[in-house]
C-alpha cells in the first residue's frame, strides 16, 4: 500500500526540509508544493552538486517524478521562467512531469515594490521580510482581486485586473519611477509569458485524487516553518500562508483520507531569520559557532540566521498542531563542535513555569527559556550513514528529543550532501 506524506517545517524554517523532500521523493510518485512563494529557499545537495529552488517542488531533481504546483503557493512568473532555465542549464528534463494550477495567485513586480515601501514605512517595526513580494500577493487573493494563472490566457480580463490594481494602488504607482510600477509592461510580458506556461496548466485537485485512485504515491511539499504559520505561529511576525499540515489540503484542494504520514523536519537546535520572538536565541560567541558551522545564511536572501538552541517547548507545539508522526533531524553534525549542549524544556513568564507556548504567542518575547544541559560527543559524525556507528552521547541527545516530542525519529541529516543520511 502507497503511503502519502506530508513534509512540515516544525520551527522558523530553514529547517532542511528541500534536502529530506529529495530523499523522501525517491520513494514517491508524484511530488506537490501547496504554499509559500519565492520567499521559500530549498537547497538541495547530489554529491557535489547544488541546486537551489525557490518555486518548483525539490521532488524534480529525482528523475522520473511528476511535480505539481498547487493553488495555495503564490508563483512569481519570472522567477518561475528563471528556475526552469536553470534546470534545463542543469540537465535536468521537466517536460511531461511538472504542472501547475491555474488558480495559483501570481506574485507580481508591483508585489514586490509594495513590499520595498512597506517595510521601509514600518521602520523599527519591520517584519523581516524577504521584499519577494509574497504579503502583497496573499493580500490581493485574500481581498479577492488577485491575478492568477488562468488570467494570463484572457488578455481582456488580464487587462480589467491589472486596472484595478492601478486604481487601488495608486499611492505606490502614481509618479513611481521605479520599472516595478509600470503596469502596461506587466502586461505585456505577462502575455508572452502565457506562452510558457500554457502546456503546464492542469487541474491539480483532479490529477492529485486519480493519482490516489490508482494507488501512487504523493509526497506533500511545505514551505517555511511551522512557527510562521498566519495563523497560528508568531503573528505578526509571521509569513503569509498556512505552513501547518492544514495547508496541505487547502492549497491543493485534496481530501485529509489522502494522507497517511506527517513528517516534521527538526533542525538539531534553532534559527530563525528576520524578526520577530525567538526564546533560546544566543546573541554570543556560542550563537556565531553555531552560525559558522552552520553556515547559517539563507538560502533567499543571504541574510546571517538568528541562532539559539534547541527548544522544545515550541516543537510540542508544532508537533501537536500538525498531528506529527515521525521527524527527521537535521545537521546534527553541527553539534559535534560542542563539548555541552542545552535544551529549552521549559519557559517562565511572569514566575510561572510553562511546558507548553503562552496562549498568546505574542508573549515569546517575554518568556524566560530555561534549560537542561546535555553532554556532546566531541567527536566528527559529518557523513555518517548507520546509528549505531554515531557517537553514544549524540544517540542520547536524538532519544532525549524523541521521546519528549513523543514521536519516532525517521532519518538524521549527518551533513548537506543526499548521501550524509541514517534511515532510521
Amino acid at each position: 500500500m502507497s503511503k502519502n506524506r506530508i513534509v512540515i517545517g516544525l520551527q522558523w524554517g530553514d529547517e532542511g526540509k528541500g534536502k529530506i523532500v529529495d530523499l523522501l521523493a525517491a520513494d514517491a510518485d508524484i511530488i506537490a508544493r501547496f504554499q509559500g512563494g519565492a520567499n521559500a529557499g530549498h537547497t538541495i545537495w547530489v554529491d557535489d552538486k547544488k541546486y537551489v529552488l525557490h518555486l518548483i517542488p525539490s521532488g524534480i531533481i529525482q528523475p522520473k517524478k511528476e511535480c505539481y504546483i498547487g493553488n495555495g503557493v503564490v508563483l512569481d512568473p519570472f522567477g518561475f521562467k528563471e528556475e526552469l532555465e536553470f534546470l534545463k542549464s542543469q540537465g535536468i528534463d521537466y517536460e511531461n512531469r511538472l504542472w501547475v494550477s491555474p488558480a495559483a495567485n501570481l506574485v507580481l513586480p508591483f508585489h514586490k515594490l509594495i513590499d520595498a515601501v512597506e517595510e521601509k514605512t514600518r521602520g523599527t517595526a519591520s517584519l523581516g521580510t524577504t521584499m519577494r513580494g509574497i504579503g502583497p500577493a496573499y493580500v490581493d487573493k485574500v481581498a479577492r482581486h488577485g491575478i492568477r494563472i488562468a488570467d494570463m490566457f484572457n488578455p481582456d480580463r488580464l487587462k480589467k485586473r491589472l486596472e484595478l490594481h492601478r486604481k487601488s494602488k495608486d499611492r505606490y504607482l502614481d509618479g513611481s519611477d521605479d520599472e516595478r510600477a509600470d503596469l502596461d509592461r506587466t502586461y505585456y510580458e505577462l502575455i508572452e509569458l502565457a506562452k510558457l506556461f500554457e502546456p503546464l496548466v492542469v487541474d491539480v485537485p483532479l490529477r492529485l485524487h486519480e493519482a490516489h485512485e490508482q494507488g501512487k504515491c504523493i509526497l506533500f511539499e511545505g514551505a517555511q516553518g511551522s512557527m510562521l504559520d498566519v495563523d497560528l505561529g508568531t503573528y505578526p511576525f509571521a509569513t503569509s500562508s498556512n505552513t501547518t499540515a492544514g495547508g496541505a489540503l487547502t492549497g491543493l484542494g485534496i481530501s485529509y483520507h489522502m494522507i497517511d504520514e506527517v513528517v516534521g523536519v527538526v533542525k538539531a537546535y534553532s534559527t530563525r531569520v528576520g524578526s520577530g520572538p525567538f526564546p533560546t536565541e544566543l546573541v554570543d560567541d556560542t550563537g556565531e559557532k553555531l552560525r559558522h558551522f552552520g553556515d547559517e545564511y539563507g538560502a533567499t536572501t543571504g541574510r546571517p540566521r538568528r541562532c539559539g538552541w534547541l527548544d522544545l517547548v515550541a516543537l510540542r507545539y508544532a508537533v501537536r498542531i500538525n498531528g506529527v508522526d515521525s521527524i527527521a533531524v537535521t545537521k546534527l553534525d553541527v553539534l559535534d563542535n560542542f563539548e555541552s549542549i542545552k535544551v529549552c524544556t521549559e519557559y517562565e513568564l511572569n514566575g510561572k513555569r510553562l511546558q507548553n507556548v503562552p496562549l498568546d504567542l505574542a508573549d515569546l518575547a517575554h518568556v524566560t527559556p530555561h534549560y537542561e544541559t546535555l553532554p556532546g560527543w566531541s567527536d566528527d559524525t559529518t557523513g555518517l550513514t548507520d546509528f549505531k556507528s554515531l557517537p553514544e552521547k549524540a544517540r542520547e541527545y536524538l532519544e532525549f528529543i524523541a521521546v519528549d516530542l513523543k514521536v519516532k525519529i525517521a532519518l538524521v541529516s549527518t551533513g548537506a550532501k543526499r548521501r550524509d543520511t541514517i534511515f532510521v
